[in-house]
């Protein structure tokens, strides 16, 4: 991918020797009072201590084989301030981060060391005042992409730029070779491998990611520019769905992107798997092609996986209750659990998130189809997904608010109540129509999710704001992602994970609902096209993005309030920018100039549209009048 400043070259391999300390002193240097203990790793069996006192240090010298830009992270517990972590380049200060007084690991990260070939980075780590314990350092590729925001509001920018880094910090340098089979029953892993091109997406102290949030994150990676992870995850994911599995995608892999994640797999007939999950990932190979233009999402291998996924693994999944929707077996996650929602103890055979992302996978599966000139193939998709709405609406629910149905369980009876996942799904994917119902329903998950029923984990709360955003209701999903942002720095209900911030989807997530969510920003690199609709609330008078990847280039994005937004096109095409206001206005500039408009109904509202023309290197402004 090309970058603001020229053609995009990826930072050359490097390598931090006995990042785990498992081989002891091996690779650093050690001050008085430090040394390698048993005693409080983080994963594997040792880490590194250093006692309380201000000579302590612990360092590692890096000899850079080429150029590159790169995070360096670390795992750190500590009994008090003032500890520090310390990047230098040739004797220079890089980057400096003060260790959290948390006597529990949380992750540390200083961001974007350039480096060039011969340079001399020095890793180091300080105890200050008090006892400091590290574990697991990391190098990153810095992300191709940079996007930056800038706002009326220093929340938001704030917020944005802590997303942007954590998120990358995440990502790994191809070919680094680190464990496999990590988790909390088998803390050393079960050997080593080279990894591939790949990103964190699920618990930190496991070592892989899960197609439940590798879908979540795929928006936010493709804003970071993390074009070539997000290919070899998905396809990983897709790879694995054949027949043995009867087309379910494994549930995870391991960083290598070839050996499944034994915690998860045991055998081909024993593995975790969620209906939702699936159908998920056929939505996210559209996105993702929508936002690359990259035809790996559009080639034989990747459509067979979603042609199978919507058509034989809706067939193999439709036993119970036949009726064109895919079903769980009600017998658990090892079986085919239903739901996203694990821990309700409701034995599910249908609920609402499986049902949602099978709407959704048709759509998108009609969008891949008509890229790939098969418009037949398309149309069809495109009336299984309007059938299906349709019996969703006059068949599988009734009823509105709490006494909606969510799901159906063994004996048949619909469920209504709060089912987290299989709640807010429904309106998330837009399987509601517009209307008292959806309106009553999105009112209750507010309700429910902020009080009785809030979940306690941070990863079910990063979809609350993209289930607001999709059906228009702006104040309640920026009001969800401060919640998430302000919960940062709490501990996660599973101990090995750390702090809320150190689970990977929190960062990703606020990075994909800044720029998808609260700028409306949708591209359609294939087609050279991109939509835009402010979602602002009242409380943000303006916001601006920059170097935000689509296809061969970038763009940027200012919206003044939801009255005024301009766009500027730094690709190497010719590109129709369809900037949306909600309302009908009659009066219309572009560029100063009286334009056309088109009015469109948009969930349910009516908007006013208005398409553009930029050139290469060029910008636009569209503004309505504020009546």
């Amino acid at each position: 991918m090309p970058s603001p400043n020229g053609c995009y070259v990826g930072p050359s391999f490097l390598a931090v020797a006995n990042p785990g300390f498992e081989q002891g002193e091996q690779g650093w240097v050690w001050g008085d009072g430090t040394g390698v203990t048993t005693g409080n790793p983080h994963t594997g069996r040792r880490n590194a201590y250093l006692d309380a006192g201000r000579e302590r240090q612990v360092r590692q010298v890096v000899t850079a084989t080429g150029k590159g830009t790169y995070d360096v992270s670390a795992w750190i517990a500590a009994g008090g301030p003032p500890g520090a972590f310390q990047v230098r380049v040739n004797g220079a200060p890089a980057g400096e981060v003060a260790v959290a007084d948390r006597s529990f690991y949380s992750r540390h990260t200083v961001s974007r060391v350039a480096l060039r070939k011969g340079d001399r980075m020095e890793i180091v780590f300080a105890s200050g005042g008090a006892w400091v314990n590290v574990d697991d350092v990391m190098l990153s590729p810095a992300a191709p992409a940079d996007p930056r925001v800038t706002s009326s509001d220093p929340l938001l920018a704030e917020m944005f730029e802590w997303a942007k880094r954590k998120a990358n910090s995440w990502v790994h340098l191809p070919g680094t070779v680190g464990p496999l089979n990590v988790d909390e029953r088998q803390p050393s892993g079960s050997g080593t491998a080279a990894y591939a091109p790949s990103y964190w997406a699920g618990y930190a102290h496991r070592s892989g990611y899960y197609a439940r949030d590798t879908a979540h994150q795929v928006a936010g990676a493709q804003i970071l520019g993390l074009t070539e992870e997000n290919k070899t995850m998905l396809g990983s994911f897709a790879a694995s769905a054949v027949a043995a599995h009867v087309y379910y995608p494994v549930w995870a892999y391991n960083f290598d992107a070839r050996t499944y994640l034994s915690i998860d797999y045991h055998s081909p007939d024993f593995f975790v798997r969620e209906v939702p999950a699936p159908f998920e990932l056929v939505e996210k190979t559209e996105q993702a092609y929508r936002w690359s233009g990259d035809a790996f999402y559009i080639d034989d291998a990747m459509w067979d996986f979603c042609r199978h996924t919507t058509m034989e693994f809706v067939e193999e999944h439709d036993r119970l209750k036949p009726n064109g929707v895919a079903e769980g077996t009600g017998r658990g996650i090892f079986q085919g659990a239903a739901s996203y929602n694990e821990g309700s103890g409701e034995q599910l055979v249908e609920a609402g998130d499986a049902f949602a992302s099978q709407y959704r996978a048709y759509l998108a599966a009609s969008a891949l189809a008509a890229a790939r000139g098969e418009e037949e193939q398309a149309a069809r998709y495109a009336d299984r997904a309007v059938e299906l709405r349709r019996y969703f609406h006059h068949g599988w629910v009734a009823n509105q608010g709490a006494a909606m149905t969510r799901a159906y369980d063994l004996s048949g009876a619909p469920l209504s109540g709060w089912g987290r996942e299989n709640s807010w799904f429904m309106p998330m994917k837009r399987l509601l129509l517009p209307g008292p119902r959806n309106d009553a329903y999105l009112d209750y998950i507010d309700e429910m999710a902020g009080g009785a029923g809030k979940p306690v984990n941070i990863e079910a709360i990063t979809y609350l704001p993209d289930t607001f955003f999709a059906n228009d209701r702006d104040e309640q999903a920026w009001k969800w992602m401060r919640h998430v942002y302000d919960h940062r720095n709490d501990r996660h209900p599973v101990a090995a994970q750390g702090i809320n911030g150190d689970y990977p989807e929190v960062a990703f997530t606020l990075v994909s609902q800044t720029v998808e969510g609260l700028m409306g920003f949708r591209p359609d690199a294939p087609r050279a096209r991109v939509s835009t609709r402010s979602h602002l609330p009242r409380d943000i008078d303006w916001v601006r993005a920059d170097n935000i990847p689509v296809g061969d280039g970038f763009f940027g994005l200012r919206h003044d309030g939801t009255h005024r937004s301009t766009l500027t096109n730094a690709t190497s095409k010719a590109y129709t920018w369809q900037a949306r206001f909600p309302g009908d206005h009659r009066t219309v500039r572009a560029d100063g100039r009286p334009h056309e408009v088109q009015r469109r109904t948009l969930h349910g509202s009516v908007h006013t549209c208005v398409n553009v023309r930029i050139p290469p290197g060029g910008t636009a402004t569209v503004e309505i009048d504020r009546e």
